[in-house]
């Protein structure tokens, strides 16, 4: 590899200086200057358009350059309009550059097309690709974390590879997907997890966001409801980089770092743990809880000492198991990739590898991508692409957060247990309290192959000025393998005393393909149409094979062919498909008066016959005041706009035979082949509908440095998608129905500024949201889940019930709980009572953020940049499920956090942690104990570059030289006292919109810090 860049660095050298040797050359020189007040700026980036001549202007802002006959200067900086300028016979030339303000002129992406964001009637968020380009995280949506208002981004835990919880403007369904859907280029991919267990994989880490232009993320009606049944969770559009007409440019690009837990818990060393639970066995002793004897304790030290007495007694073991857990993550990746091309044919080539250690023993995550992005126009007439992407990601994976084997779980393990068997000299689990994770990091595998394929192809004719029609065929190939060993130092107590090894094929073929027509015209120079007219067909199968064998002859044979005994295999294969025809209508009558009509209708197979079909209209307007005579000559307001939108959207993300009533294939009496029903029909089911209604402003001032937007939005959703309980008559207990409505109301804020320009740049970008949801209609249900989560009418998703704890009786150290029945006024009754079964459940926390925000300072001085991203999400709850195990103040064996040494001990002691009592169950119970605030203010990501001067980039024969360093969650304030703030339990967060919030050893973020260099040449 090495070779090679060198063999490229060499030819673009010799091709400098043959030009240099042949090229008819002259002088040009003069001042760059800011409009806005005459000052002088220096490092303005001064180039010869096609070539890799050019330069930087001096701290007066003069500049000297030799340029050929006939050249065209290019002059760009930061935060302010770049310009080209013809040099004719000029030997001076003098330049005044304007303040940047492209974002209200800049094309974004919208459904089928793009448009200015200037005429935008609807609310699209986006992310560039440069913004995003070398964050050291594995996928797209953590690279967006905190940059988009009304866009709240959520890690389940800190493994490579783990699902995201993405949400838009809220929840918008019970029990169908909550995730928005992923378009890359015009194609919808797969983005569900298709793990084999409940530790979730995520598609979207298959894909190298440095091939990334930008991306849109469609939040209101009228700009998702082109999308029709796949919109109410929003849409990501993610274009990727296309080739420019010009001269070949290359593009190197490498990092390296480190990564570290984000945070740490406090654990009882083994004199803190020995005593306190010799004082819990007296306490209960005292009690009459019947623990085990003295005697009997003192053997129990023994054995988790390896047999060691002193090993506990002295102590002489004193074992830190949560550093076992960890190890120093690090991360490379590099990229290098080819774009230019001619007025006829463009290209864009790359090439991608990343291989990155996570913070937990035995994770990694590696991605070797490559992309090739052509367009050719054929005829006058008639124009041709291809967009093609291959990726193979190999990811060493983990248990699930609720397995013992769990990297996390090891921190229950006693402090006086020592790592290595002293008698043996070998690890083992035989005198451990648990079983002991280590072993799977040393005698097992958890591995996960995928192939990718994401590619499509495009024609596109021009029938008349104006009338385009083009057709789309695109593919997304998703091809996973996973390969599970477990050896046999593994098994406990297991029926597969020489190792177990799991293996499960899956295949998704997904294709899609759209044929539209776009017709764009302007009449009397007053009236600006634009229309499309279109059909679109998605048809996604699914293949799984599965197998599993036990007895193996040693850990040198993994594979199935090698057991002795293949105990099951299993086979699925299941579809969907989506026929749609949509059509869309923009209007403009004299730049500022707008209007955007779409209509959707989409077939899903997912639907009984009679309701398969279903109808998504949206419409909304614009007024561009600013545009108004009333304000041209206005100094203070640069931009002004008001808009309003109203659709509806849909949901069908169920499963594929949902209405159908289906019968299941089984082994009946002594083998005997039979089949039996497995699903109840419901012909009537039929599509979740959102409607939405958003009113919003755009606004800049002082010619652009001041712009931003502000949204207030009410989504109601009807015909919720939820498994109703049916008479066990029926031989069922559930039946999928439509049932009920929620909504979701709420508030963002974008603020841009300009806030100096010239030789010194700095601009800030803020987002805030505020979203309350409610389920307004469940007839009656109540549907529970994770630990202590539930929906129920008149709440938000997913609020947390259980009993509330009201501390310590001061007298003597037993927990205490609020009563809380209902008073016949409507007040509840707050007397306390130490058994917790006296307690009623009320509700005491919500998952969900009262807010969120991001704030993004970008700082530009002669070659120095320095980007910092705030990330904030305030006035959620998240509950610690695992507290009743690690926080229990000496309830069972399991090492304590340091906080339980604060427990009661005497009458008299105020505190909130109940008496030591071993077995005695004192304020275990669920219940707001193991409650907290998650909000937190992170330090997502900064980045501080410097780019070499031109003159010395010239010198190279380079384009650009760039070096630079990232911190990623460098800081978190929070008042959390887990190991993260930012949890969703994988093992219930994979199958539930409901219990959300909850940590159970979840791992926290990592915090990595990178160096990087790119080079352009």
């Amino acid at each position: 590899m090495k070779r090679i860049l060198l063999n490229y660095v060499v030819l673009l050298f010799a091709l400098g200086i043959s030009q240099s040797l042949y090229a008819q050359n002259r002088t040009v020189s003069g001042k760059v200057t800011s409009a806005d007040d005459g000052t002088s700026l220096p490092g303005v980036n001064v180039a010869v358009k096609g070539t890799t001549i050019g330069t930087a202007t001096d701290a007066e802002g003069n500049f000297a350059v030799s340029v050929p006959d006939n050249a065209t200067l290019v002059f760009s900086f930061i935060g302010l309009t770049t310009q080209e300028i013809a040099v004719d016979n000029r030997s001076v030339l003098n330049v005044q550059m304007e303040a940047d303000v492209q974002s209200l002129s800049e094309v974004v992406v919208i459904g089928y097309g793009s448009q200015q964001k200037r005429d935008l009637t609807g609310n699209i968020a986006s992310v560039s690709g440069a913004d995003i380009a070398n964050v050291p995280v594995p996928s797209l949506e953590q690279a967006i974390q905190g940059r988009a208002a009304g866009v709240f981004i959520q890690s389940n835990n800190g493994k490579l590879g783990q699902g995201m919880q993405v949400r838009v403007r809220g929840s918008s369904s019970v029990t169908a997907s909550n995730q928005p859907l992923y378009v890359i280029d015009g194609i919808p991919i797969t983005s569900e997890s298709q793990s084999s267990s409940d530790s979730q994989t995520n598609p979207l880490a298959d894909l190298n966001f440095n091939d990334v232009e930008s991306i849109e993320i469609l939040k209101d009606a009228s700009a998702a409801a082109i999308y029709g049944s796949r919109a109410s969770n929003g849409v990501v559009l993610i274009t990727t980089k296309k080739g420019k007409s010009g001269k070949t440019n290359f593009s190197l690009g490498y990092f390296t770092g480190f990564s570290d837990p984000t945070g740490k818990k406090e654990w009882l060393n083994s004199r803190e743990y020995v005593e306190l639970f010799n004082e819990a066995r007296a306490n209960s002793e005292a009690l009459g809880i019947d623990p085990p004897t003295q005697a009997s304790l003192d053997a129990r030290f023994t054995r988790y000492s390896a047999g060691n007495a002193a090993g506990w007694q002295t102590p002489t073991i004193n074992t830190d198991w949560q550093d076992q857990a960890f190890q120093r993550g690090k991360v490379n990746q590099v990229d290098l990739s080819a774009s230019g091309g001619t007025d006829k044919t463009r290209f864009y080539i790359s090439g991608s590898y990343s291989d990155q250690d996570g913070i937990l023993i035995r994770n990694n995550f590696k991605r070797m991508s490559g992309r090739i992005n052509l367009d050719h126009r054929a005829t006058d007439k008639l124009m041709l692409g291809a967009n093609f992407s291959l990726s193979r990601t190999v990811n060493t994976r983990l248990s699930n957060d609720n397995a013992f084997s769990t990297p996390m779980q090891v921190v229950a393990l006693p402090p006086i247990t020592p790592v290595i068997d002293p008698r043996t000299g070998q690890l083992s689990g035989n005198y451990t309290l648990y079983y002991n994770p280590l072993l799977n990091r040393d005698y097992s595998s958890n591995m996960t192959y995928v192939l990718r394929n994401i590619s499509n192809v495009y024609a596109s004719y021009d029938f008349l000025p104006g009338l385009t029609f083009r057709s789309e065929f695109g593919v997304d190939v998703l091809t996973q393998n996973e390969e599970q060993y477990y050896g046999k130092e593994t098994v406990r107590n297991s029926s597969a005393p020489n190792g177990l090894g799991f293996n499960s094929w899956t295949q998704i073929f997904n294709y899609n393909t759209n044929n539209f027509f776009r017709y764009v015209n302007t009449f009397a120079d007053a009236h600006d149409v634009e229309a499309i007219l279109g059909m679109s067909y998605q048809e996604s199968k699914r293949d799984l094979t599965s197998a599993e064998g036990q007895q193996f002859a040693s850990n040198a044979y993994k594979q199935i062919t090698s057991a002795a005994d293949i105990t099951s295999g299993n086979s699925e294969e299941t579809m969907f498909s989506f026929l749609s025809y949509f059509s869309r209508v923009n209007y403009q009558l004299n730049k500022r008066y707008l209007l955007s009509v779409s209509g959707r209708i989409d077939g899903s197979s997912r639907f009984g016959e009679s309701n398969r079909y279903g109808f998504f209209p949206a419409a909304s307007v614009g007024w561009v005041i600013s545009e108004e005579s009333f304000l041209a000559d206005n100094n203070l307001l640069s931009f002004l706009k008001l808009r309003a939108s109203y659709g509806i959207t849909g949901n069908a993300e169920i499963g594929n035979f949902a209405p159908r009533g289906l019968f299941a294939g089984d082994a009946g009496y002594a083998g005997t082949p039979g089949q039996r029903p497995s699903q109840i029909e419901n012909p009537d089911l039929k599509w979740e509908q959102t409607a939405q209604t958003d009113i919003g402003i755009d606004f800049g001032f002082f010619k652009g440095r001041i712009s931003g937007e502000v949204d207030y939005y009410v989504k109601k959703t009807k015909d919720l998608l939820l498994d109703v309980n049916v008479p066990a008559t029926s031989g069922f207990t559930t039946q999928l129905r439509n049932v009920g409505k929620l909504e979701n109301k709420g508030i963002e804020v974008v603020i841009n500024t300009q806030n100096l320009t010239g030789a010194f740049t700095w601009n800030t970008s803020f987002n805030f949201s505020r979203n309350r949801n409610k389920l307004t209609d469940l007839q009656g249900q109540i549907i529970e889940g994770g630990y202590v989560n539930r929906a129920v009418e008149g709440q938000p998703i997913g609020v947390f019930f259980a009993p509330e704890y009201a501390g310590v009786d001061v007298e003597n150290g037993d927990a205490l709980y609020y009563v809380n029945t209902a008073r016949p006024d409507g007040s509840r009754d707050r007397t306390t009572t130490n058994d917790v079964n006296e307690a009623q459940r009320v509700i005491i926390g919500n998952p969900n953020p009262d807010f969120t925000a991001g704030i993004t300072n970008t700082f530009s001085y002669k070659g120095i940049d320095l980007t910092f991203l705030f990330q904030g999400v305030y006035g959620n709850d998240v509950y610690n499920a695992g507290g009743k195990f690690q926080s229990a103040n000496g309830d069972f064996f399991d090492n304590q956090t340091k906080d339980q040494l604060n427990r009661w001990q005497k009458p008299g002691d105020v505190t909130s942690v109940p008496q030591a009592r071993l077995y005695g169950a004192n304020g275990t119970a669920e219940s707001s104990r193991y409650l907290s605030d998650a909000s937190y203010t992170r330090l997502k990501t900064i980045t501080l570059g410097y780019s070499l001067p031109n003159v010395l980039v010239n010198k190279l024969k380079l384009q650009r030289v760039r070096i630079y360093a990232t911190g990623q969650n460098l800081l978190t304030f929070t008042d959390y006292n887990g190991w993260d703030p930012e949890v969703n339990a994988d093992f219930i967060a994979s199958g539930s919109n409901i219990g959300l919030g909850t940590d159970f050893y979840s791992a926290p973020q990592p915090r990595t810090i990178t160096f990087g260099i790119n080079l352009g040449f």
